[in-house]
């Protein structure tokens, strides 16, 4: 049986090194821009998809956990980090898990909001406690609102979720051809 480059072995690590240091790099970048701390981690994870794709979930938790390792150390945004590391790093392939497993919608998006509110008050108090993002940062016109932020990182969620529905169809119709010759 002759197998093609993408099954090699060498390929398959090299591809999944690539994908892991391109979200390293991505989080390294989280400063530069004021909405970075949200939007990159989530571009970040959004990555995993082909890995998810190509080789399963097992190497895309693999990708996953050394881009959080990596970024950790790399990133001036611990915040960012923090939000990658808890939910954004890793929603792709758990959304892959969870859609194949459970068929009703209701339970579903259930399961996924229950998930992402976990994750986003463990973010926010691992930011205010363990890394001491002052309260600045969940303000709204000086009016402390992080009920409001969770509010609006519901709606958000919903799209980031979306998205990677989007995201996937875009890569298996565009770019899975143009970079591996797979239809």
């Amino acid at each position: 049986m002759k197998h093609n480059t993408m099954q090699k072995p060498a390929f398959r690590l090299a591809f999944c090194a690539a994908v892991a240091a391109l979200e390293t790099v991505l989080m390294l970048l989280t400063g530069l821009v004021r909405v970075g701390t949200y939007a990159v981690p989530c571009l970040a994870g959004m990555l995993t998809v082909a890995v998810v794709l190509e080789y399963g979930c097992k190497w895309a938790f693999g990708v996953y956990g050394v881009a959080a390792v990596l970024s950790f150390f790399v990133s001036g945004d611990k915040e960012a980090v923090v939000l990658f590391a808890l939910l954004f790093g890793y929603y792709p392939i758990l959304k892959n898990i969870l859609e194949r497993h459970i068929s009703q919608k209701v339970i579903l998006w259930i399961v996924k909001y229950a998930l992402f509110n976990a994750a986003a008050v463990g973010s926010f108090f691992i930011a205010t406690l363990l890394l001491a993002v002052p309260a600045e940062e969940f303000t709204l016109f000086g009016v402390y609102v992080p009920y409001v932020f969770l509010l609006i990182g519901n709606v958000f969620f919903w799209l980031y979720d979306r998205s990677i529905g989007v995201f996937v169809q875009f890569y298996v119709q565009r770019l899975r051809g143009a970079m591996f010759g797979k239809k």
